[in-house]
């Protein structure tokens, strides 16, 4: 997909979009579509595009300092833990898709952790019953916080097997610029500020109604002062730093085996939780190897589940039948195919996406033509869906994405988080005074409670999971790493970028740019609420209002919204020049460079 469109050609192909009063308060370009803040970052040594300007430039300190891509998007991940708690660190999982050039293949990594052992179902059952109602999920669900929602974190396992493969220089070197950053302090960006400041706010009441068991360490680990740190303060957090010391110095097993994973043993059993010493030790990530669709002579790839990524290649499957081209995205109907797309795949997900390890999963069958094909045949181009559209098989903003490319052509795919906010609120200490810097996720609360789902609850067992990286080749040659991190937009988000690139021609920057949708309302694999009402479609301001009211007409609701759009990070590789293209997304606080 070589970048030789002229500014003519794709200028006409958003005519629609460019013809409307600009609605915000911004400059004009002169090149480049007008929906795109900037042009693509160009460079051959390498690449790297993260959420935080601070965390790119540790990948490229490290890439110069002869480290891999994989080394590199290490240091910067750490980096992000620190610097954007409000959506990852090392109390989360971690999931990657790494281009080897040596060996010519992708190779994709599952670091995502499992349930404790010592709760069975139906004691989570019971402690959810308990919850009170004004916290609980108003359709009964595992609460978003608290040990309930608690998983092993995969993360460092994660960093230790991508390290093991493609690492280049010793571990003590790659986490160095994060634990200087934790000793000396940053200063917090905006976007993050404004997350932190609203993640923090609401635990003391959680905690108060009894769904967090202790806060005392998240104050003194995130609230210095007693408040969230705002934009330009410069934050610190050397229990942080000493946590990474022990796990540079002692490797994966400082974690799952060593010290910190006593101490988080006892933090456990001191609040009353399940979670125990033997499973933090048996944690393991898994390579698994991705999953692809061919879209258009392109294929793109994801990681299987219990991830919901084939959910894009799904939506794509369905897109491919129509000429979106022709449609163009100043229509009605390219924005009314692609949201009925989206709830054809999305039912799918509530039913079927789950740990494979204890469900049977139709992979086959989803991602096969024909099942798009009678879910194409199924859209109705005057008429929204309501309801699930389901067909029968035979057989949040809470997240980071980041990406790295080096010099000799190995591309990094990686998205971690700690999944809602911040993470379940609990923070654990090592019993002698300091916390260990870091909070637990809780994506234990995407399991389902019906012990009948493929996403029930079970001792062991992984959650249906959200995040997930993408890349896409064409020929057997890697052309695009890229991710829209954000709950359940980000196969939404990874479908748009594909269709904007291959379909409109875009370049990597632009095409996250552009105005998207984002539709909420779909069955979740969580067992709650079935879809009935055809749920909302979220839009941008860049979106004309003459298609918000022609998709109203058909039965959609719409509304426009600042809203979960995602954020967007991405390296394109030139076929031709071998030259990197990097793109970063506006909406955050981040930054591609290279060198």
């Amino acid at each position: 997909m070589r970048k030789t469109l002229t500014f003519l050609t794709v200028l006409l192909a958003a005519t629609s979009l460019s013809a409307q009063t600009a609605p915000k308060d911004q400059g004009d370009r002169y090149s480049g579509i007008p929906g795109a803040s900037r042009s693509s970052v160009i460079a051959q040594n390498g690449m790297a595009a993260t959420s935080q300007p601070l965390a790119t430039q540790v990948a490229l300190d490290i890439l110069k300092a002869g480290g891999s891509a994989v080394d590199a998007a290490i240091a910067a991940n750490a980096t992000l833990g620190l610097m954007e708690p409000t959506g990852n660190g090392i109390g989360g999982d971690l999931f990657a898709i790494i281009w080897d050039p040596k060996t010519q293949k992708l190779h994709g990594l599952n670091a995502s952790g499992r349930a404790p052992m010592g709760q069975s179902l139906k004691q989570l059952q019971e402690r959810t019953r308990k919850m009170p109602r004004s916290v609980r999920d108003s359709d009964g669900t595992i609460a978003d916080w608290g040990s309930a929602s608690v998983t092993i974190p995969g993360t460092v396992d994660g960093w230790f097997e991508m390290h093991g493969k493609f690492g280049k220089l010793p571990m003590r070197q790659v986490l160095a610029p994060s634990i200087r950053y934790a000793q000396q302090g940053f200063p917090v960006s905006e976007l993050i500020a404004q997350y932190w400041k609203g993640n923090t706010a609401g635990f003391d009441a959680l905690h108060k109604e009894g769904v967090i068991e202790e806060i005392d360490n998240m104050r003194r680990a995130y609230m210095p002062g007693g408040k969230a740190p705002a934009e330009g303060e410069i934050f610190k957090n050397p229990d942080l730093a000493l946590t990474l010391i022990e796990i540079a110095e002692g490797g994966r097993d400082a974690f799952y085996k060593g010290s910190l994973a006593q101490s988080m043993d006892r933090y456990f059993k001191r609040i009353g939780a399940p979670h125990r010493y033997e499973d933090f030790a048996a944690h393991k990530g898994e390579w698994v190897e991705p999953v692809s669709t061919n879209y258009r002579g392109y294929d793109v790839w994801e990681i299987p589940p219990n991830g919901q990524g084939i959910a894009a290649l799904q939506i794509l499957n369905i897109l491919e039948g129509y000429d979106l081209k022709a449609m163009g995205r100043g229509s009605a109907d390219f924005w009314h195919v692609f949201i009925e797309a989206k709830k054809r795949a999305f039912a799918d997900r509530a039913k079927y996406y789950a740990d494979p390890a204890f469900a049977k999963i139709p992979l086959k069958e989803l991602l096969s033509k024909e099942r798009a094909a009678k879910q194409r045949a199924d859209i109705d181009m005057g008429k929204a869906a309501l309801a699930d559209p389901a067909l029968p098989v035979d057989g949040g903003n809470d997240t980071i994405y980041m990406t790295v490319a080096d010099k000799d052509g190995m591309m990094v795919s990686l998205i971690q988080s700690n999944y809602r906010g911040m993470g379940s609120g609990l923070v654990p200490d090592d019993g002698n005074g300091r916390t260990l810097g870091f909070m637990f996720q809780d994506r234990g609360a995407q399991f389902s409670l019906d012990p009948k789902h493929a996403n029930a609850y079970a001792p062991g067992k992984r959650p249906f999971h959200t995040i997930i990286p993408a890349f896409m080749t064409k020929d057997g040659k890697p052309l695009l790493s890229f991710g829209v991190m954000g709950g359940a937009m980000q196969p939404q988000g990874h479908a748009q970028i594909v269709v904007n690139m291959v379909d409109f021609g875009m370049t990597v920057q632009a095409a996250g740019d552009v105005a998207r949708f984002h539709h909420d309302g779909s069955t979740d694999p969580e067992g709650g609420k079935a879809m009935t009402e055809g749920g909302v479609v979220e839009i941008e301001t860049g979106v004309p209002q003459a298609i918000a009211d022609e998709l109203t007409k058909r039965g959609h609701k719409v509304k426009y919204s600042v809203g979960p759009y995602g954020g967007y990070q991405a390296i394109w590789r030139d076929p031709v020049t071998g030259a990197y293209w990097g793109a970063s997304e506006f909406r955050k606080d981040g930054q591609a460079a290279g060198y």
